[in-house]
């Protein structure tokens, strides 16, 4: 253990290291429930879907442990499973193989620009606004999707959106856990958006055994289904997706910078934390982590689940003192232990369980709004379109798009056209065809 993660070295203890993998499982366990019934509205199986995000968040895990050794533990990532199901499956009208496809390519031109200058020159081509923007926005759609799932937000013709009826058991469910959540979460729970699901699912199955409908459940069958139908299912997809290149272009840039630039952030975040950022500002080890997550969505896609990435709630196990990879590879065990109690999760967890976890989550995300200059018009407007236009377009891709445009005029105008990369110019000269076309997210 001493030779493989430098324990020593970093400060730290086996003892430390396990309880801080086991503290980063449970505030990431959510997505084990989530993953499954946000790729289950693109029609895949849920079944499928929750032994694919175990698996793969497992894999990954480890991976980050014992090549990168970073604290941090990696799964199908909240935002990046939107864009995959009510983006591209149902708002392109692509199949979940097609998806697949978008996001294993994806995960293997991450690979290879995690291995050139390619990664450090997008990075600085970005405004740091624009990416604070897009993480929020993420947060925001996030939410969204959660309230509309639950029920509390629904169609309108006269206003488009209007509240939904709150006398329904399930809808009440979701209301009262996210009430749970939120008081969780301000009283600093560890893991509080994972003990506000149980709770949740723990109140609904009381509900149901009352005889209230549409309740989370305890399963009669406790066999485990361990069929993997997304497995291998991408290369279905190659002939859908290159279909119409511009589009396919469009949805696998999406993946990739989503993921790339979250991935970033997270890195970014927990190696300040625990002194891995030297004098220059340089993430030390940058590339082998940037290298693991990439490796861990080509694996997620190969299996059967969309985008794996670093998650930014390992900074709960930094926080109990994780420092090396070890941490790492104790989560990613626990994900493949998970497996064994996969007939509770796939039955006790619903819509309304889930959705106090989409929006707290989304809560969290929406914290980096507090970074964006708003005294500074063209980054509020770039900012703000960004946003806006990712909740009403119902599509974080049409947000990052819209902003980048609205960015890019905002510069002009303020005359700092000298500031615009060159590689932001490439961008815009991409999205506008984009927009041009028939077949925009």
């Amino acid at each position: 253990m001493e030779k493989l993660f430098k324990l020593k070295e970093k400060g730290t203890s086996v003892k430390t290291e396990i309880l801080a993998g086991l503290t980063t499982f449970l505030a990431m366990a959510y997505i084990l429930g989530v993953n499954p019934i946000i790729l289950g509205d693109a029609g895949m199986d849920q079944g499928s879907v929750f032994m694919a995000t175990a698996i793969s968040a497992a894999f990954a895990s480890i991976v980050m442990g014992l090549v990168a050794n970073y604290p941090v533990a990696l799964a199908a990532g909240m935002g990046v499973n939107a864009l995959f199901s009510y983006t591209v499956c149902l708002g392109m009208g692509y199949s979940w193989q097609a998806a697949l496809c978008a996001v294993f390519v994806s995960g293997v031109i991450f690979v290879l620009i995690s291995v050139t200058g390619i990664r450090q020159m997008i990075i600085n081509a970005i405004p740091i606004q624009l990416k604070l923007a897009i993480g929020s926005g993420i947060g925001f759609f996030i939410a969204f999707v959660g309230l509309k799932n639950a029920g509390i937000i629904v169609s309108n013709t006269s206003t488009a959106v209007g509240i939904g009826n709150l006398t329904d058991p399930a809808v009440l469910l979701a209301v009262v856990g996210l009430l749970v959540t939120i008081a969780l979460v301000i009283k600093n729970v560890p893991a509080a958006v994972f003990v506000g699901m149980v709770i949740t699912a723990i109140l609904g199955i009381i509900g149901g055994m009352m005889g209230l409908a549409n309740m989370p459940s305890l399963p009669t069958d406790f066999t485990l289904n361990l069929s993997m139908h997304g497995a291998g299912a991408f290369m279905d997809g190659f002939g859908e997706l290159f279909s119409n290149p511009m589009a396919a272009f469009v949805i696998i840039f999406s993946f990739l910078f989503v993921d790339f630039f979250d991935t970033a952030g997270t890195l970014i975040s927990i190696g300040n934390r625990i002194g891995l950022v030297n004098e220059k500002g340089e993430l030390e080890n940058a590339e082998k982590a940037l290298l693991a997550d990439a490796i861990g969505t080509v694996f997620g896609a190969a299996i059967g689940t969309s985008t794996v990435t670093s998650f930014v709630e390992s900074s709960s196990g930094v926080g109990v003192g994780g420092r090396t990879g070890l941490t790492a590879v104790t989560t990613g065990v626990l994900f493949l232990l998970s497996i064994l109690i996969s007939p509770i999760i796939l039955s006790a967890v619903t819509n309304a369980v889930t959705a106090p976890a989409l929006i707290v989550v989304g809560v969290m995300m929406a914290q980096q709004l507090k970074g964006i200059d708003w005294d500074d018009m063209v980054y509020a407007t770039s900012s703000f379109i960004t946003i806006l236009m990712m909740v009403l377009m119902y599509s974080i891709s049409n947000g990052i798009a819209c902003g980048f445009i609205v960015y890019t005029v905002g510069m002009c105008a303020a005359g700092r056209i000298k500031q615009i990369h060159p590689t932001v110019w490439v961008l815009i000269v991409i999205f506008i065809i984009y927009f041009a076309t028939p077949y925009m997210m």
